[in-house]
């Protein structure tokens, strides 16, 4: 995989197309990646104290490798 963590990357398909982002983890034996702000999931968290609290939360899920392009190589 020629993509590593901190390069900018842009998405090709899906409905997050044409957007930018960062790689913030790659993992190489699914082939695919995690971008700052790209493909975004809701899901619902439990309150596990009293000063964690639960609801819909919206974090990054993976997107496969072959479905971005490298923009620029990280510093």
């Amino acid at each position: 995989m020629k993509i590593k963590r901190g390069d900018t990357v842009k998405v090709l398909v899906g409905r997050d197309r044409g957007k930018e982002g960062k790689v913030v983890r790659v993992l190489p034996a699914k082939q695919r990646v995690m971008v700052e702000g790209v493909n975004l999931v809701k899901r619902h968290v439990k309150a596990r104290s009293q000063k964690q609290k639960g609801g819909i939360v919206e974090k990054e899920a993976s997107i496969h490798v072959s479905n971005v392009k490298k923009i620029a190589a990280a510093e």
